[in-house]
């Protein structure tokens, strides 16, 4: 499974309470979760990464918000699970990639940054990471996951055809709405152009709509607070052949969280 972008407060609760039931539900082996604006709406602490970990996380991915917190700098040599883009010059802390043994044979998960519309631009995805995975299958490993943190549909579907027979999974993150195109490609490769958010429903991308409608309104600058009430939790499902690496299914994950009763639907 993969949830999309965590928002604030809100999400990390939400997430941090339901991976243990969802796991036994969906009868989850790996469990991949984007923390990226999981503090306060904007990076990612050592704590919050933690929690996520303990919680049944197996790796948390970022995106362009990664260093908004100023100590997640150090930690990130002190923890492989915890990956920043790939596409970062060689000597930025961190990796954009790591492998993980399972029951189920060796998983590699990649998160890459997209450059179209997205800051702060970085090098060419699509080489960088065509380059990684055809050293991993090399290694053997034939199980791989990316996590494609652009803009644009069309630089996120074009990375999916990229890698198609390439890479088991490629999920687009960054925009906090849930696209319905999820499939699989002619050489097996599951997409979805993006996961969502896992973040409050009643919202504009996870912050307070009064503030996001008054900037739209007046044009004036203003402070986006992370929105209160139920959460909606958003991501996949995925189906993977451990011999091949194949995508069998891959399903949307939209489910309404109320913090204090639990789910409300799914």
């Amino acid at each position: 499974m993969f949830l999309g972008d965590v928002v604030g407060e809100p999400g990390r609760k939400a997430v941090i309470g339901q991976l243990a039931s969802l796991r036994k539900e969906l009868e989850l082996d790996f469990i991949i979760v984007n923390g990226e604006n999981a503090a306060g709406g904007r990076g990612i602490t050592p704590k919050i990464t933690i929690d996520l970990l303990r919680a049944g996380a197996a790796v948390v991915t970022t995106g362009d918000h990664v260093w908004d917190q100023q100590d997640i700098v150090d930690y990130f040599p002190t923890e492989p699970r915890l990956l920043r883009p790939i596409n970062y010059p060689e000597g930025t802390p961190g990796a954009g990639w790591v492998v993980l043994e399972t029951a189920k044979g060796k998983i590699a998960v990649i998160q890459a940054q997209g450059r179209s519309f997205i800051q702060p631009p970085l090098e060419n995805p699509f080489v960088i990471v065509e380059d990684r995975i055809a050293k991993l299958r090399e290694e053997g490993v034939k199980m791989i996951f990316l996590d494609f943190h652009a803009e644009t549909t069309s630089e996120k579907i074009a990375m999916g055809w990229a890698l198609d027979g390439k890479a088991s999974v490629v999920v687009g993150t960054h925009t906090h709405v849930q696209t319905a195109d999820e499939r699989i490609l002619p050489e097996g490769t599951g997409c979805l152009t993006d996961a969502g958010m896992c973040g409050p429903e009643h919202s504009v991308l996870g912050r307070s709509p009064e503030s996001v409608v008054w900037r739209f309104r007046t044009g004036m600058p203003t402070r986006f607070p992370v929105a209160k009430g139920p959460v909606r939790l958003c991501g996949l499902v995925a189906d993977i052949d451990p011999e091949s690496g194949k995508c069998l299914s891959i399903e949307r994950l939209n489910r309404l969280i109320d913090l204090n009763e639990g789910s409300e639907g799914a």
